[in-house]
């Protein structure tokens, strides 16, 4: 996939999903700018894809006034912004009952509200300048109510997540800018390295490909997305699960 002079912005680009999408991005000769808190990780994999090649930017994605400077700043820097994927998130995996007010706010801080706040800031420029491409990573969760990894608050910033996608593609579309989603299940990445063997193989044995998928193959449907190949999709909520959903 040819990314020759875009500049794409991977949030949580440093690490699993996000790290697969920003070398992807290189790979196809276009501009990557990780937006992650974990500078040591994204400087790492800036010197390792080339120096011309990544830009790095510390966002704590729970601050919306940060997220809100960072991307302004970005634009700046940059002067035009073709893709946007919002990958970083948090897993909550407390059944609802034990989900405190606490809980609840962080995660749809993370997961949903920063993933609006970055849109709203790149949204005019791409507009005006009448091309875009946005990606929100979602999960099958926001399908099936949880279930696999995360439960009620999870499920519920990731379907929010869904709704968002849609409203952004339905106003964007006359604009040339698209706005798709992408729903992975079970990946092997840092975050889920840490379950316990009982419940992965109860997670595996709801897949029917009964395996987890490596980055690069939830990667390649979002550099899908992100690319012009896909210039006629909006507002498609593409699964990625190994079979999980299925739906219509």
């Amino acid at each position: 996939m040819d990314f020759t002079g875009k500049k794409i912005i991977v949030t949580g680009g440093a690490s699993g999903i996000g790290k697969a999408i920003t070398e992807g991005v290189v790979r196809g000769k276009g501009h990557a700018i990780i937006v992650d808190l974990n500078m040591e990780a994204a400087a790492k994999i800036r010197e390792h894809l080339g120096e011309n090649n990544v830009s790095c930017y510390k966002v704590n994605l729970a601050d919306n006034q940060q997220i809100r400077e960072v991307f302004s700043q970005i634009l700046t820097d940059f002067g035009q912004v073709h893709g946007l994927v919002n990958n970083a998130g948090v897993v909550s995996t407390v059944p609802f009952e034990e989900v405190t007010q606490e809980e609840w706010d962080k995660v749809v801080a993370i997961n949903l509200t920063s993933v609006y706040v970055a849109i709203s800031i790149l949204y005019p420029s791409m507009k005006a300048n009448k091309y875009g491409r946005i990606v929100n990573v979602a999960s099958v969760a926001a399908k099936i109510g949880g279930g696999l990894l995360g439960t009620s608050a999870y499920a519920a910033s990731k379907a929010g997540v869904i709704g968002l996608t849609k409203a952004v593609a339905r106003e964007g579309a006359s604009f040339g800018v698209a706005c798709n989603g992408v729903c992975p299940s079970y990946t092997l990445t840092p975050m889920t390295s840490i379950m316990s063997d009982e419940k992965k193989e109860r997670v595996l044995n709801s897949i029917p490909m009964h395996r987890g998928a490596d980055p690069s193959e939830i990667a390649n449907v979002v550099l899908f997305y992100l690319s012009d190949l896909s210039s006629f999709a909006t507002g498609e909520i593409s699964d990625v699960d190994g079979g999980v959903t299925m739906d219509g």
